[in-house]
């Protein structure tokens, strides 16, 4: 894949990447610029789509929801109607944080958040075995996470 970033716009993107809220003044200084080139590099990688946008990443214990679980899904077949009614009906779930379509045993890998093991119980029961193509289901309870992060190491593009 092309891109057309120099190391000013790589460094800009892994400032956001640790903290979207930083002012451009801030950055600007961090980067031995002032501000106006820097808010249009910024504006310039928005839009070319290099931000998708700018999000707060929540403590999801804080919130009460103490309990991640990855599930492997297999379609009961693999045409593109069954596909796309899949993740149709996966992206009207909000306990479905990340919904991938992965190779090998599975066709997705879903990650879920929810409050604790009998949330993720009533999901399963009133939502996820509801749905008429799903074929085998293989949960992974999430005991304790060692990393978790949202950055792109930007040095390797």
């Amino acid at each position: 894949m092309q891109h057309n970033l120099d190391k000013t716009d790589t460094k800009i993107l892994s400032l956001l990447q640790q903290n979207s809220n930083r002012t451009t003044k801030s950055i600007a200084t961090e980067l031995g610029m002032t501000t106006t080139p820097v808010f249009e590099r910024i504006k310039k990688l928005e839009k070319q789509g290099y931000i998708k946008k700018y999000v707060a990443v929540l403590n999801n214990k804080k919130m009460g929801l103490k309990q991640t679980v990855f599930i492997g899904i297999t379609l009961q077949g693999h045409t593109r109607s069954y596909l796309e009614k899949f993740v149709t009906q996966i992206n009207n779930f909000p306990e479905v944080i990340e919904c991938h379509r992965v190779s090998g045993n599975f066709d997705y890998l879903l990650k879920l958040v929810v409050e604790d093991i009998e949330a993720y119980e009533t999901f399963i029961i009133s939502k996820l075995t509801l749905l008429p193509y799903l074929g085998n289901v293989q949960s992974l309870i999430t005991l304790s996470t060692g990393k978790e992060t949202n950055e792109v190491d930007l040095s390797r593009i």
